[in-house]
């Protein structure tokens, strides 16, 4: 670890960071401001406190306040959202459904694309299985020269037999924010059930609206960007498909599958409790969305315009110094953003493929042990390319880009002189 790093932005203060690394990964697991782990943690002593009382008077309520925060964040009824842990649940929770209830069959098509994250792409080949159905992955370019080729790649490969398309908001490995808004309104035109990964979405895409959108599902991590205690995400599946197809049901069928409340759709109860858990994190995201807001004058909309700029900015000073062109228009780029790393000769890179690393490239071990940065490098399946993707949230600042750009042009240096 080097012995200075560059100070970050002082709201890095509020939150539970190691001030020894540099932390510009935010978009894998997200961070948590200190005041909302606090709030967490006076949910969980409640919990503790008095389990029955917790579990059975004041759980349902508890649930329906987060549900009402959240259904106002994103624009919709608070009613047509479910909590889960994560999106890859929730990915997983729709694919049966629509298998089981037989939405996908044999013959039938799975459209999705190779920017897709890994674990929704396991999820949607094991359900193919099951089904008897194909997987028909859309070459989406990278880099990727606007909005318009998304469109046309992922239309051109819709067929009568295309039942559901699976696609992220925002890309997790290549950092992309989809046009879903075109997409979703065609798609569904065309009797296509989309199911959109928004994992990323939540607080980094300015004016989400699923009231509005259409998507017959659409799910997100609120860890991410919302900034709330991991393990908190939700569902939404649209109205009319909640009760279609035998019900929309949760992959494990706790107690209340069994004894449905008067006035209350089975929907909200059998997903608001699937057996004995720590249901804290889901109860927490009101607190997330308040302390998040509160983070810089303008609220929300404020804080999504400084990650934006601050990515902008921080992939402009690494383009600068590795003289490499930018892989996505600006409109394409919400608060995290993938670098085309220049390539090294077949020969070297077939040498350095081999190192081993507890991350997808050792390149990421380096820059961590000698530079003290935490980022991300990697590539897609099948592709020469290698990545590097950076993430701005409020607690950073542009001397951790201007570090981090050092960085990489010393490791990628020291890595040509690699005796092949």
């Amino acid at each position: 670890m080097p012995e200075t790093l560059p100070t970050p932005s002082p709201l890095a203060s509020r939150f539970a960071l190691d001030p020894a690394v540099c932390f510009l990964n935010h978009g894998s697991f997200g961070a948590c401001p200190r005041e909302v782990l606090e709030a967490q943690r006076a949910i969980r002593d409640r919990m503790e406190a008095e389990p029955i009382r917790f579990f059975v008077r004041d759980f349902e309520g508890l649930m329906d306040e987060a549900r009402a925060a959240l259904g106002e964040f994103l624009r919709c009824d608070w009613r047509d959202l479910a909590p889960v842990p994560n999106a890859t649940v929730a990915v997983a929770t729709v694919l049966d459904h629509v298998v089981d209830s037989g939405w996908l069959g044999p013959g039938d098509d799975i459209l999705t694309n190779e920017h897709e994250y890994p674990a929704c792409q396991n999820n949607i080949r094991r359900a193919a299985r099951r089904a008897g159905a194909k997987v028909v992955s859309a070459p989406i370019p990278f880099p990727c020269p606007g909005p318009g080729a998304v469109i046309d790649a992922i239309l051109e490969k819709v067929t009568a037999r295309t039942r559901l398309a699976l696609l992220s908001h925002v890309t997790s490995p290549t950092g992309l924010v989809l046009p879903v808004e075109a997409l979703v309104r065609e798609l569904e035109s065309r009797g296509v059930r989309t199911l959109i990964d928004g994992a990323h979405a939540p607080g980094m895409v300015p004016a989400l609206d699923l009231g509005t959108l259409g998507a017959s599902y659409y799910t997100a991590n609120c860890h991410k960007w919302i900034c709330s205690p991991k393990g908190s995400a939700f569902l939404y599946v649209r109205r009319e498909l909640q009760e279609a197809d035998g019900g929309f049901r949760p992959l494990a069928l706790s107690n209340n599958a069994e004894k449905p409340k008067p006035g209350r759709a089975p929907f909200l109860t059998e997903f608001e409790y699937v057996g004995t858990s720590d249901y804290t994190p889901f109860m927490s995201i009101p607190a997330a969305i308040r302390a998040m807001g509160a983070m810089l004058p303008g609220g929300w909309p404020a804080v999504m315009r400084h990650n934006h700029e601050l990515c902008l900015r921080g992939r402009d000073v690494i383009l600068a110094a590795l003289g490499v062109p930018a892989a996505a228009p600006d409109e394409m780029i919400g608060s995290i953003c993938t670098i085309i790393l220049p390539p090294h000769p077949p020969a070297v890179r077939e040498k350095l493929m081999a190192r081993k690393s507890i991350y997808h490239d050792a390149l990421q071990d380096a820059v961590l042990e000698r530079w003290g940065v935490q980022v991300p490098f990697w590539g897609l399946a099948g592709k020469p390319d290698r990545f590097v993707r950076i993430s701005a949230q409020v607690y950073n600042s542009p001397g951790q880009y201007e570090h981090l750009a050092r960085a990489i042009g010393s490791e990628l240096e020291r890595e040509r002189r690699i005796q092949v």
